[in-house]
């Protein structure tokens, strides 16, 4: 029995297929995304540890081992290795001289025996033998006491619903190509008319009546093809912003913390593989449908000219297709490795450019590149593979293609020789297989493009599976309770994966409503962590957070943010006009507020100065701006919304001590009857806050305003003492 194989999607998601892979060998299916939220997948992956514990979780009998090679052809089988220092592989079976392996990236490969060590092997015992890691599963009884779930298939039926909204341009489309499918029909039959009944008989009329059909229909045939190209380009246009557009709609619907456990260049080729699947669309698809109709009906007249003729012609087929057969392993292999590398070109690229900077602060611009350079090395060498693949895949199908039509011309030849075929109906003839020769091509084009945009639709299907962060069969609140307080209790977090300490421990804490509060302590305490929990950017956490007497997680998500203003640490500046990026979510600017909140943050001196004011471009593609000013920027961002609720996370940390002075100052009048909570660490930021909590290593170890804790000369002391460089 063939070991099953699947596809990692992503550029870290090695781990949890690795263990869908073996599972599916055992008879259970799980998908690739449910592993995933066990094992506490994130940016960097998932550790050994973390696939020993979610595969615990599902029935599993695990342990992990480290052996030599000749040790590890005992062990059972299917297990995971860890390979190359940075991915996992299934063990599938060991011969004498080679290694079966089922590679994520790559598909199931056989390496021979000193290629794999040197991949596996890369640790070394107390004796200097090579050994490697691997992690051993047996199944359970509670293994199979558990069901499958439920295979998320490709889905197909949602490309045709971008057809539905084109149909009248698509119907016009097909009417385009049936009349030109009919008109070329014509022409092999005037062609026999003009050789048999104009040249033979040496009637000049009746040839150059037949010559002004054929350019009438060659005219007619060029005006059809010029219609159809337009609307196509209609249609392509239309369902490339539709597909486009849902694919954006379903990022903007997903969890915060989606995009903390996915690389940026992910989502970038996840892109591309839209305009594949729109290309596809309506680019070969149609054409190749026609043209098989196109090929049925030539194939018919063949038959009617000479049998023999067709089964020859279908012989020479059958062995061009099973040529290029052969290679579309190859090809979808090189597909999936050229998304990993994309993804990472793509990821390198931009560090490079956006981190330029700190680059060249370092000294690290040789480094840097030499990276870059290695990416673009690795893809050059798969753009070789993939160029020998196509020249050996070209040159056979051009073997074989031209030794059909050798055959095919000769034979015809001798049955005009014979006499058993007119001279013209032997250039009907050649011109017939002409015609059936170019939809032989497309479908061959049409079957490789159906293999790429499958990989593509795997990939995007991944996405659109994935659960919305507010899911259309629960309900949701959409009123702010009477009663502002914010209230945690037993609270808890860890940050994804296994193995990870707890950030947060046993939180109890009550944040009063229209009241100031401030969190304090050393950093990695937890304060941020507490922002972003309340700002709903993580929800995986134990205990309970609630609004009043409203859980939060039974609050809209959308609805809740919109009456949050926040600045944290890695606020981001748009590529806009200043206005533009303070009033994000507006389409129309309310100028009164814009400017109020300007002077609150004590910003707008500063656009006053710019020659275009608020219309003044910042970003990628504007004006450069300081961290103070970023800063003063995000926090009139908060201010403009005017929100009932206020998170800042060391909003002023990068301000100088006047411009702090007048901007709490400020902050301090607006901050009237709203919640607000603060995370800073300078005194001048929380000395006046209502409520002053501290957290020391993830735990609430003080409560209370600036004067009794200070008072107490317990932890808060400490900060401040320090941060003032107070004697004792």
């Amino acid at each position: 029995m063939s070991f099953p194989f699947y596809r990692q999607l992503n550029a870290m998601d090695c781990g949890p297929t690795c263990l869908r892979m073996i599972a599916r060998h055992y008879g259970r299916h799980h998908n690739t995304d449910s592993i995933r939220q066990k094992t506490g997948f994130g940016k960097q992956g998932v550790s050994l540890l973390g696939i020993s514990e979610t595969a615990e979780k599902m029935g599993f009998r695990t342990r992990g081992v480290q052996v030599g090679f000749e040790k590890l052809k005992s062990v059972p089988m299917p297990a995971i290795l860890h390979w190359n220092h940075n991915h996992f592989v299934v063990l599938v079976d060991i011969k004498r001289r080679s290694v079966k392996i089922a590679d994520p990236a790559r598909g199931i490969v056989s390496l021979p025996v000193k290629e794999f060590e040197k991949k596996w092997s890369t640790n070394k015992n107390e004796d200097q033998q090579r050994t490697g890691t691997a992690l051993l599963l047996e199944p359970t009884p509670g293994f199979y006491e558990t069901g499958s779930e439920k295979e998320k298939k490709l889905k197909w039926g949602f490309i045709a619903q971008y057809l539905k909204s084109s149909r009248w341009q698509l119907t016009q489309v097909c009417l385009a190509l049936l009349m030109g499918m009919f008109l070329q029909l014509v022409m092999p039959f005037l062609t026999q008319s003009m050789v048999d009944n104009g040249i033979n008989a040496g009637n000049m009329e009746y040839i150059v009546l037949v010559l002004f059909a054929q350019l009438m229909l060659t005219f007619s045939s060029t005006i059809i093809s010029f219609i159809r190209s337009r609307l196509q380009m209609v249609i392509s246009g239309t369902i490339n912003i539709s597909i486009l557009s849902d694919f954006w709609i379903k990022l903007t619907r997903l969890p915060l913390s989606y995009y903390d456990s996915r690389h940026t260049g992910d989502t970038l080729q996840r892109i591309s593989d839209n305009k594949q699947l729109q290309s596809f669309l309506t680019g070969q698809t149609l054409n190749t449908l026609f043209s098989m109709l196109n090929f049925a009906i030539y194939a018919v007249i063949l038959i009617m000219y000479d049998i023999n003729l067709f089964m020859l012609f279908a012989i020479g087929n059958i062995l061009y297709f099973g040529w290029i057969n052969i290679f579309m392993r190859f090809r979808r292999n090189i597909n999936h490795e050229m998304f990993s590398l994309s993804v990472k070109e793509k990821n390198t690229t931009l560090e490079l450019v956006q981190g330029m900077q700190e680059i060249r602060l370092n000294n690290a611009e040789q480094f840097k590149r030499w990276g870059w350079e290695n990416t673009q090395v690795q893809l050059f060498k798969l753009d070789f593979k993939s160029l020998n693949y196509n020249q050996w895949q070209s040159a056979g199908a051009l073997l074989i293609t031209q030794a059909k039509d050798i055959v095919i011309s000769f034979m015809v030849a001798r049955l005009v020789v014979k006499g058993q075929l007119t001279f013209g109906a032997m250039l009907s003839i050649q011109y017939i297989i002409g015609q059936l020769s170019g939809p032989v091509a497309q479908f061959i084009s049409l079957a490789q493009g159906v293999q790429d945009v499958k990989i593509s639709m795997e990939r995007l299907n991944e996405i659109h599976e994935l659960e919305d962060e507010e899911p259309a069969d629960q309900i949701f609140t959409h009123r702010l309770p009477e009663d502002k307080t914010i209230r945690i209790n037993q609270l808890s977090f860890s940050y994804p994966g296994v193995g990870n300490p707890p950030v947060l421990e046993d939180i109890a804490l009550t944040i009063p409503g229209g009241k100031i509060t401030a969190l304090v302590g050393d950093s990695g305490s937890g304060k941020t962590t507490i922002l972003k929990l309340l700002l709903k950017i993580y929800t995986h956490y134990s205990g309970e957070l609630k609004v009043g007497e409203n859980n939060l997680s039974f609050i809209s998500s959308a609805f809740w943010r919109r009456n949050c203003g926040a600045v944290l640490q890695d606020s981001y500046v748009f590529n806009d006009t200043i206005a533009r990026n303070i009033a994000v979510g507006d389409e129309s600017i309310d100028e009164a507020r814009l400017i109020t909140s300007c002077k609150i943050a004590n910003i707008l001196s500063f656009i006053e100065t710019l020659p275009n004011g608020f219309n003044t471009k910042i970003g990628a593609e504007g004006i450069g701006i300081s961290q103070g000013q970023r800063q003063r920027l995000f926090i009139a961002r908060a201010v403009y919304k005017n929100p009932e609720y206020l998170f800042f996370d060391e909003a002023t940390n990068a301000l100088d001590s006047n411009n702090e002075k007048v901007i709490v100052e400020n902050l301090n009048e607006f901050f009237e009857g709203k919640t607000v909570l603060i995370v800073a660490h300078r005194l001048s930021t929380v000395r006046n806050a209502d409520k002053i909590v501290v957290l020391h290593r993830g735990k609430i170890v003080e409560e209370g305003t600036h004067t009794s804790l200070t008072a107490r000369k317990g932890y808060y002391y400490e900060l401040v003492k320090n941060q003032l460089e107070l004697g004792k």
